[in-house]
């Protein structure tokens, strides 16, 4: 069945899914994913901004299968055309191979060996974090109570995850000349990094939280603009930064604790411009249930499970809304987003004879 795999990737990978520039419509990918899903009913739904979704139902299944088809862009460090798939004695290479249109490759060729109930559910805006096919699907009354989310987790059932938050903060401050008595205090710039520093003590103050194998909180100052030149106070700045959960850690808190920083009064704005749930969510005990939950579906299918991660993924979306859901996929995080990225032809093999097997 290998060989049916690698076809289909090779294909998948020749549609260009990049994301941004997220120029994604409904033909090109999705007319190759319709042509291969004989005897399922297939609805393509168009979300706008590049956002696509593809259903394919077979018979009454309870239980979907989600994978997304968009990758993020290659960069000049690949070695040769990404959108063409090599194969070598051990491993496919090509922009997406691993995270994740090996999944999707697996999937097809599942399907086409089996017979039984079984539903996929592709979609096209993962990589932007703008989640909307997802929540268009879960708006629904779609009926189902699993989830199976494909992410690179190395063909092991993951049960718990991170969940993710970005925000753009924008402090204020007061014009002036540098060698004003008051600039120390009424720089923009200067609030920031007061604020940060506060930050930062804070997130290390936490590194005691535990929640299934996964420790601490995840922080990181990913951009600061502001101020003009070196003898003017800067009169405005701003800090997009982001934080990564665990699961017991309640989002909300964590947010009224960065606004209450030192140098937080002069923050102009507070905004979070992406939210996405830890797996499972909920207060200690609650996310402790869906995890268990999660840990007897993945036993109910033979397959092995694995750590927690640090990295976010769907998969919580479908938790948050009542499903059992884990991430079960080919590959190594460690290949995703990188250039010559690829996946493990073992890991492709074994991922679509599990399918295969759950679809019998």
């Amino acid at each position: 069945m290998l060989d049916q795999v690698l076809k289909h990737l090779e294909a998948l990978v020749s549609f260009d899914t990049r994301n941004p520039p997220r120029e994604i419509g409904t033909g090109g990918i999705f007319d190759y994913l319709r042509s291969q899903l004989a005897g399922f009913n297939v609805e393509v739904t168009d979300h706008g901004a590049g956002a696509v979704s593809l259903l394919a139902v077979r018979g009454n299944p309870t239980r979907l299968f989600n994978v997304h088809l968009d990758t993020v862009p290659s960069s000049e460090a690949w070695s040769s055309n990404p959108l063409k798939l090599r194969v070598t004695s051990d491993r496919a290479i090509g922009l997406g191979a691993c995270d994740i249109k090996g999944a999707a490759a697996g999937l097809i060729a599942a399907a086409a060996q089996t017979t039984g109930d079984a539903a996929f559910l592709f979609s096209t805006d993962e990589e932007a974090n703008d989640a909307r096919c997802i929540a268009s699907f879960l708006g629904r009354n779609h009926g189902f109570r699993e989830a199976i989310v494909a992410e690179p987790t190395r063909c092991e059932a993951v049960l718990a995850h991170r969940g993710i938050s970005s925000v753009l903060v924008k402090f204020r401050g007061h014009a002036g000349h540098a060698s004003g008595v008051d600039a120390l205090h009424t720089s923009a710039l200067h609030n920031v990094m007061r604020w940060g520093n506060g930050a930062l003590e804070f997130v290390e103050s936490q590194s005691h939280q535990r929640f299934g194998g996964l420790t601490g909180l995840r922080f990181n100052l990913g951009r600061v603009e502001g101020g003009i030149k070196a003898n003017m106070i800067a009169p405005s700045a701003e800090v997009r930064f982001g934080f990564r959960p665990l699961p017991s850690m309640p989002i909300d808190a964590l947010h009224a604790h960065f606004r209450s920083l030192h140098g937080s009064a002069a923050i102009e704005s507070y905004q979070e411009t992406f939210h996405g749930p830890s797996l499972p969510s909920g207060d200690v005990a609650s996310a402790e249930e869906r995890r268990l939950q999660a840990r007897d579906l993945a036993d109910a299918l033979q397959l092995p499970i694995g750590n927690a991660v640090d990295f976010w993924t769907e998969a919580s979306l479908f938790s948050a809304a009542g499903l059992v859901a884990f991430v079960y996929g080919p590959g190594d995080i460690a290949q995703a987003h990188t250039a010559d990225e690829w996946v493990a032809l073992d890991q492709l093999q074994s991922y679509t004879d599990s399918v295969s097997r759950i679809l019998q």
